[in-house]
């Protein structure tokens, strides 16, 4: 039986491109310090982050000490993506069978590129110069048999500085061999081996590979392969998605909504029946919207379902009604973008339907229709420290995009048990001691005198028989616009009724009752 010979690959490899990507979408310049933050750990930094001595794994806060000037940016797994991709399309319209790894890093079969370059060397030359005239700053490469060796390539840097690094025919093993075990991606094995001494990949390689299977089953008799420059995956070009975007012009431009509504949906049909041809459904859908003298709106628009032909329609029209007053010329052109699809399977109805939600769903839906996209809403739990801030209102129909994460601790919240009615609109009230004078907290948080009474603006009294507090609360207080101080209150009055009350710079104020 015999062994299938590695493929002889080319990996370009991005560094730092998470880092890069976020900083193009916010618009920062490339010499600054940035550092992704994703669950309070750098992910990624850029080079002038790590001259200021911020290295991935870092606490954020330690991150910010080592450097004030530092700008840190939440982690977006699609922004990322969504930003490689004219890099991806470039690079393929260069080559066939391009392979994306991951955001930032491809592969592709060395051989056709060679040919045609005259050489591997040159072949990855030219390629790193596509790279460089989209922008990518400091891309490298790596030539060698099997992905993992190529792509340990790309990431080797050699004495000379070169961005390319070639590793000969049949020297993949030789290669490896010094690295340190830490790049097999298996975190349980990694422990393991220098406990037992081994700490390069060649000393893995050359344990035997019964003993391996024995020890470490089939995942570690993959992962020794590795090491020994034993990869027999092959760089799968991906099969770029059919263009299905809808695009209707108007000729003349049209300004009335319903006009413009009527003429998009006969294409919101045969959009969504191209997107079904292909096994899919739309779940967010950019809708654009370009004026006569070139302005352009442009929107995207979550659904928690699969949107259909009258749904798209309705958001057009939403959004013509959103933006009435920022288009100065009338619309010329309309375009649909699937800018999210799932496959049809996971949207299809169960056998005996939806039920009472489907019914729900689509009365509300018609209401919406008539009353306009905000008209109708849902409230879904969100984050935060006060009650008011742990609601997010969503427009129905909507998918839930949570500024604030309820799963995270939120330290200094409320404690349990939270008030049943929260006031939108928080309620001025007076409270007063046991002498009649108000009562107030220090900045330490020591009380003036304890709670007796509380006065509402119509000067109706309630004496208290318990209290609880106070509970400080400061937030952001680096950013004068958004900071807040105060201090929280549990009441109960004379009658059982039960108050949240708040103290801040302009008085007393009651947020919510206990029911």
């Amino acid at each position: 039986m015999f062994e299938q010979a590695p493929p002889r690959l080319l990996v370009l490899w991005c560094p730092d491109w998470p880092v890069h990507a976020h900083a193009q979408a916010e618009r920062l310049p490339g010499d600054a310090p940035v550092a992704l933050i994703e669950k309070n750990v750098v992910l990624a930094c850029t080079p002038a982050a790590r001259a200021e001595g911020v290295r991935r794994g870092m606490r954020q806060r330690e991150a910010q000490a080592r450097c004030p000037a530092i700008h840190l940016l939440r982690y977006d797994p699609a922004l990322d993506a969504r930003m490689f991709e004219p890099v991806l399309a470039a690079l393929e319209g260069a080559l066939p069978g391009v392979h994306p790894l991951r955001p930032g890093m491809v592969a592709v079969r060395s051989r056709g590129p060679a040919r045609y370059y005259g050489g591997e060397t040159a072949a990855a030359l030219a390629l790193l110069g596509t790279l460089d005239e989209l922008g990518v700053p400091q891309a490298r490469a790596g030539i060698a048999d099997g992905l993992f060796a190529a792509e340990r390539a790309a990431r080797w840097i050699p004495a000379d500085g070169s961005p390319v690094t070639i590793v000969p025919a049949g020297a993949a093993a030789a290669f490896l061999a010094p690295l340190p075990v830490g790049l097999l991606d298996d975190p349980e094995l990694v422990g393991l081996l220098p406990r037992l001494g081994i700490r390069t990949l060649g000393a893995f390689a050359a344990l035997a590979e019964t003993d391996v299977i024995a020890r470490f089953g089939p995942l570690g008799a993959r992962l020794h392969a590795l090491a020994a420059g034993r990869d027999p995956r092959p760089a799968a070009p991906r099969i770029p998605p059919r263009d299905v975007d809808a695009v209707v012009e108007f000729e003349p431009p049209l300004d009335r909504a319903d006009q413009i509504a009527f003429g998009v949906r006969t294409a919101s049909e045969r959009f969504l029946d191209d997107l079904l041809e292909q096994r899919l459904v739309c779940t967010a859908l950019r809708v654009e919207l370009l004026g006569a003298d070139g302005e352009i709106s442009d929107r995207v628009w979550l659904h928690p379902r699969s949107f259909t032909a009258s749904e798209v329609v309705d958001r057009v029209r939403w959004q013509l009604d959103a933006i009435a007053g920022e288009l100065r010329s009338p619309v010329a052109r309309v375009r649909l973008t699937p800018e999210t699809v799932d496959p049809v399977g996971a949207h299809e109805r169960g056998i005996w339907g939806t039920g009472p939600d489907e019914g729900v769903h689509s009365g509300l839906s018609r209401v919406q229709g008539m009353l306009g996209h905000e008209g109708v809403g849902t409230a879904v739990p969100a984050g935060g420290r006060m009650p008011a801030d742990r609601q997010q209102r969503v427009a129905w129909g909507d998918r839930p995009v949570l500024a604030r994460d309820p799963r995270r601790p939120w330290p200094g919240a409320v404690p349990p048990p939270h008030p049943a009615t929260v006031y939108e609109i928080p309620r001025q009230i007076g409270v007063e001691d046991v002498r009649g004078a108000p009562v107030s907290v220090t900045e330490r948080g020591v009380l003036s005198a304890s709670p007796a009474v509380i006065v509402s603006p119509t000067g109706t009294r309630r004496d208290l028989t318990a209290w609880a507090g106070p509970w400080p609360l400061e937030e952001r207080w680096w950013d004068p616009a958004t900071s807040r101080a105060a201090q929280r209150f549990q009441v109960v009055d004379a009658s059982g009724e039960a108050w949240l009350l708040v103290l801040d710079s302009r008085g007393w104020w009651a947020h919510g009752r206990y029911d």
